[in-house]
C-alpha cells in the first residue's frame, strides 16, 4: 500500500529581504516504510499564492516523499529576479539540511512552445519529506514574484527490478533502448566511429517512462562539438542512486519545464556510469536541449552533481572523455581541435561574448556550457578540467613513463640485469582510453598488453640494449616513453685479492685485537658492492678495499666476503684467521726485567726494564704481528728487530698514560716463521720500557 503524507507549506517575510516557504510531510497512516515498495515517478507542483505585499502562502497539499527539488514560473524566457534557495529535511534523519542556491540560468529550448515554463536547475537532495524555499532579492526587497511561481518536488520512484537487486549487472556496451517510440523519417544513420563505444546504460535500464516524451525524436546532420554540463545537487550521492537522479531530471525537464524529453544527450555519474539521455538512439545525432543557441550542431554531456568548487572524479572525467571521443569520432572530428558553430540565438555567454543568430563563431570541440550560454555551468572546477578531457579524448597517451625496472639495478642512467627484468610503466591517461602497450627492445616489440596493463617481464640477450614502452591511444596516436639503457650480463665479479687480515695499532683486550681487513674485487661491467658476511656483517662500496675491524684472540674465524655487480651476479671468497696473544713471559729475556701486576695490563701482568740493552725475543709462525706495551710521559725508547734485522726505533713516550697499546705492527704476504726482538735503548731521563707481550695472526 502506498504511503500517503500531508505536505503543509507556508511563507513568511524574513529579515534581510526575501520570502521563505516551507513544507513538511508527515504520514497520514502508519503503514509501510518509505522507499521499500516499487512506485512510479511522481512530480508535485506547489503553487505560491500571494495574499499581501511581502507575504506568500501555499495551500495544504497531499504528497509523497521526494528527492529532487526546483522552482519554476510562467514564461520560459522570463528570468527570476533574485536568488532562489531551498533546503530539505532528510527522510531517515529527520534533520534539515543547509540552504542551497538553485541555479537560475538554465538554458531554455531554442524553440519555445506553449506550456513551457521558466525554471531553475533541479537540485538532488536525496530522499526527503520536507522542504523550505526562499527567494532573496539582491537589494533585500520583497517585491512581486514571477507569475505562477511553484516549488516543484520530484520523487524518482523505484521502477526497475535492477534497483532492488544487489547483484545487478554492470551496463553492457552497445545497449539500445528497445521501447517503442515514434521516429522521424528519414531516420539518420549511425556512422561508425574511429574509437570504441563506451558502455551506456539505456533509457529502459534506468527506467525512463516513455509516455512522458511522446513526440518523435529530431536529429541534427552531425555532431561537431560536445558541451559539458553539471546537473547541480549534492555530490555525496551513492552511485546506486544515479538511475533515480536521472529519472528525476527527466521528470523535471518534461513535467515541470514542459520539454518534450530530457535535455542532455548523455549523463555521467561520479563512478563513471554513462546514461543514455534524450531518446532517438544514442549512437545518432539526436537534437538535444542543453546549450541554448548551439543545440543544432552539438551533443550535451552532463556530470551528475555540483562542480563549482569540487572537481569531478577521475571516473567521471574518463567517461566524459570516452563519450566525447566516440561521438566526435563518428564524424571525423578531433576532440582537441576547434570548430565553427552557427549561433541559433542572439545572446551573450558567461564571458560576455556576444553571439548574433545566424553568425558563425569558433568553439573548442569540447566546450563548457558557459562557452555558449550565460551560465556558471559546468562550474569553475569542472570547467578547469576540460583541458584534461580534451587530452584524454584526443590522445596521444599522456604522461607515459617507465616507472621501474624490477630485477635490475641502476648505476647512473644505465640499468644492469641478469637478463629477465620486469618493465613497469604508468600513464596519466586512463586505461579505458588506451588501446594497448608494447614493450620495445632495440626498437622491436617483444611483449604487449591491453590498455589496462602496467608491467611485463622480458628476456634480454647478453649485451647493451635500449628498452622502452610504447602506448597506443584508442585514436591510434602513439606515444613512446623515454628509453632506458639496459645491460644484460651473467658474469660474476672476481676477487683479485682475497680477504686478508692484518694487525693494526690500537688498544688490545683479552677478547679483541685491532685488525685491518683488506681485499680487492672487480667486475667486467660494474661492481656494485662488497659485503662482509662473517664473523661480522658489513657492506662496503665498490671503491672500498679495506676496513678496520676487531678479531677475537684464540678463536679461529672465517672472514667470508661476497662481491656483487649491478646485475645481481656475485662471487664469494673466505679465509680463516686466528689471532694469538704471546704474553711477555713467553719471550726469551736478556738483561734485567722486573715483573709488574695490574688489571690494566694484558693478562694482568707485564715486564718492565730500564736497563740499556735488555731484550725480549718472541718466535712464532704467522703472517702479522703487533708489539703491545704501556705508555706514559716517562716511557723510553726501544729498538725492534725482525728476523735479526733492525726494523724500527719506537718511542713509547705519551702525555697520557695508556695500557695494552699495539704500537708497532708488521704484516707479511703469507704465514711464515718469524722472530721479533725488542731492545731497551736506555733513553736519557726516561729509560723505562714496559711491555705486555706480542699478538700475532696465523
Amino acid at each position: 500500500m502506498r504511503r500517503r503524507a500531508w505536505l503543509t507549506l507556508g511563507a513568511v517575510l524574513i529579515g534581510g529581504g526575501g520570502v521563505v516557504t516551507y513544507a513538511t510531510a508527515s504520514p497520514s497512516d502508519g503503514s509501510g516504510a518509505p522507499g521499500q515498495d516499487r512506485r512510479p515517478v511522481e512530480v508535485y507542483g506547489l503553487a505560491l499564492k500571494g495574499t499581501a505585499a511581502g507575504e506568500r502562502k501555499l495551500p495544504r497539499t497531499e504528497t509523497e516523499q521526494f528527492s529532487l527539488v526546483g522552482v519554476s514560473w510562467t514564461g520560459a524566457l522570463k528570468p527570476l529576479e533574485g536568488t532562489a534557495q531551498v533546503r530539505a529535511r532528510g527522510l531517515e534523519s529527520g534533520e534539515w539540511g543547509a540552504w542551497q542556491d538553485l541555479e537560475l540560468d538554465a538554458a531554455p529550448p531554442e524553440e519555445v512552445e506553449a506550456g513551457m515554463r521558466g525554471a531553475s536547475q533541479p537540485l538532488w537532495v536525496g530522499p526527503s519529506d520536507g522542504v523550505e524555499a526562499r527567494v532573496v532579492h539582491e537589494d533585500g526587497s520583497t517585491g512581486a514574484l514571477p507569475k505562477g511561481l511553484e516549488v516543484n518536488l520530484v520523487d524518482p520512484g523505484v521502477v526497475t527490478e535492477a534497483e532492488t537487486r544487489l547483484d545487478a549487472p554492470e551496463p553492457a556496451a552497445f545497449v539500445m533502448d528497445e521501447s517503442p517510440s515514434p521516429s522521424p523519417s528519414p531516420e539518420p544513420t549511425a556512422p561508425p566511429s574511429t574509437v570504441p563505444q563506451p558502455p551506456v546504460t539505456s533509457r529502459a535500464d534506468w527506467g525512463a517512462d516513455e509516455s512522458k516524451s511522446p513526440d518523435p525524436s529530431e536529429y541534427n546532420p552531425d555532431v561537431k562539438a560536445v558541451f559539458v554540463h553539471h546537473t547541480d545537487g549534492a555530490n555525496d550521492y551513492d552511485c546506486a542512486e544515479s538511475a533515480s537522479i536521472v529519472r528525476g531530471i527527466y521528470a523535471y525537464h518534461t513535467e515541470v519545464e514542459g520539454w518534450n524529453d530530457i535535455g542532455y544527450n548523455f549523463l555521467v555519474d561520479k563512478c563513471g556510469t554513462v546514461f543514455e539521455g534524450r531518446k532517438g538512439g544514442f549512437d545518432r545525432p539526436v537534437l538535444g536541449a542543453h546549450t541554448y543557441g548551439f543545440n543544432r550542431e552539438s551533443a550535451g554531456i552532463a556530470v551528475l552533481g555540483t562542480h563549482v568548487s569540487g572537481a569531478a572524479s577521475t571516473a567521471a572525467l574518463t567517461s566524459v572523455a570516452r563519450v566525447t571521443a566516440w561521438k566526435l569520432g563518428q564524424y571525423g572530428a578531433d576532440p582537441a581541435g576547434t570548430v565553427q558553430l552557427t549561433a541559433g540565438a542572439t545572446q551573450r555567454n558567461y564571458f560576455s561574448t556576444q553571439f548574433t543568430a545566424g553568425e558563425q563563431y569558433t568553439f573548442r570541440r569540447v566546450s563548457g556550457h558557459r562557452d555558449g550560454f550565460n551560465t556558471q555551468c559546468p562550474g569553475d572546477a569542472l570547467y578547469a578540467q576540460l583541458p584534461t578531457v580534451r587530452t584524454w579524448a584526443a590522445g596521444p597517451v599522456d604522461g607515459l613513463r617507465i616507472a621501474s625496472l624490477t630485477d635490475a639495478t641502476a648505476k647512473g642512467s644505465t640499468y644492469y640485469t641478469k637478463g629477465t627484468p620486469v618493465v613497469r610503466w604508468a600513464a596519466t591517461t586512463p586505461a579505458a582510453l588506451i588501446k594497448g602497450y608494447d614493450v620495445l627492445v632495440d626498437g622491436q616489440a617483444v611483449a604487449a598488453t591491453s590498455g589496462a596493463g602496467y608491467a611485463k617481464r622480458i628476456t634480454l640477450t647478453p649485451g647493451t640494449h635500449t628498452v622502452t614502452v610504447q602506448a597506443t591511444h584508442q585514436s591510434g596516436a602513439v606515444t613512446t616513453a623515454t628509453p632506458l639503457t639496459v645491460v644484460a650480463e651473467t658474469t660474476a665479479p672476481v676477487f683479485t685479492a682475497a680477504p686478508t687480515l692484518g694487525l693494526r695499532t690500537g688498544t688490545v683486550y683479552t677478547g679483541s685485537a685491532p685488525v685491518t681487513l683488506s681485499w680487492k674485487a672487480t667486475d667486467d661491467q660494474a661492481l656494485r658492492q662488497v659485503r662482509l658476511l662473517t664473523p661480522q656483517a658489513a657492506t662496503f662500496s665498490a671503491a672500498a678495499y679495506l676496513s678496520n675491524r676487531t678479531a677475537r684472540p684464540g678463536t679461529a674465524s672465517s672472514w667470508s666476503m661476497r662481491a656483487y655487480d649491478y646485475a645481481g651476479n656475485y662471487r664469494d671468497a673466505a679465509v680463516t684467521y686466528t689471532p694469538v696473544v704471546l704474553q711477555e713471559s713467553a719471550a726469551v729475556r736478556t738483561g734485567s726485567w722486573s715483573a709488574r701486576s695490574s688489571s690494566s695490563y694484558l693478562g694482568g701482568r707485564s715486564y718492565s726494564s730500564a736497563s740499556k740493552g735488555a731484550s725480549l725475543t718472541w718466535t712464532f709462525t704467522g703472517r702479522s704481528a703487533a708489539w703491545v706495551v704501556s705508555r706514559a710521559s716517562s716511557s723510553g725508547q726501544a729498538y725492534v728487530y725482525v728476523d735479526g734485522v733492525k726494523a724500527a726505533t719506537v718511542d713509547l713516550r705519551s702525555s697520557a698514560t695508556s695500557y695494552r697499546q699495539a704500537i708497532w705492527t708488521r704484516t707479511w704476504s703469507a704465514n711464515a716463521r718469524h722472530t721479533v726482538k725488542i731492545v731497551v735503548v736506555g733513553t736519557s731521563g726516561r729509560p723505562t720500557v714496559t711491555t705486555d707481550g706480542l699478538v700475532y695472526i696465523r
